[in-house]
């Protein structure tokens, strides 16, 4: 059996996303869809928002497991036994930090592979953070993202009204 690890932070989980992981579920025998704890970049969702939104959206997906998790990605690969790394690829830049990526967990664990899948083109837009900054100025996000992260990202848009909190403020960094 195969089991291929699908990290990500998730902030939130969006087409694209699932795009990969469906696909992804064509060539291996298990997906496990690991949402990311502790990055190293401020976050919109919190980690149990998170999975339970990535949960919702792979319910129906018997070869799709959900966990979430920190520390090295290899690390958290040999735990659970996974022998792949599965990462998409939107645009060229994606390229050169996924490449950077692969090489420096295949220097950390030799016997894990990276399969980096290319995305749809109707979603090579998409990111978490284009997500987030539509979400955040109101924009329609429905066709982006599934109805329960739709909701889950108003939910926190108001909520961060409400309680004063300063409005969202996109990351330079990649996701």
């Amino acid at each position: 059996m195969i089991r291929a690890l699908f990290p990500a932070t998730f902030d939130p989980i969006h087409n694209g996303h699932i795009d990969i992981a469906e696909r992804a579920v064509k060539l291996f025998d298990e997906i496990v869809v690991a949402v990311y704890e502790m990055p190293q970049k401020s976050l919109l969702l919190s980690t149990e928002t998170r999975f339970e939104l990535v949960k919702e959206t792979f319910k129906k997906e018997p070869k799709i497991k959900v966990t979430t998790y920190h520390g090295l990605t290899v690390d958290y690969c040999h735990e659970i036994k996974a022998q792949v790394i599965v990462r998409g690829l939107r645009v060229l830049s994606d390229f050169e930090y996924e490449f950077r990526m692969a090489l420096a967990n295949r220097q950390l664990a030799p016997d894990i592979e990276t399969v980096s899948l290319i995305t749809s083109k109707e979603h090579s837009f998409l990111s978490s953070t284009t997500v987030r900054e539509v979400a955040s100025l109101g924009g329609d996000v429905g066709g982006m993202v599934p109805a329960n992260v739709k909701k889950a990202l108003a939910a926190r848009f108001a909520e961060m009204k409400t309680n004063g909190e300063a409005g969202y403020v996109a990351s330079p960094l990649r996701d």
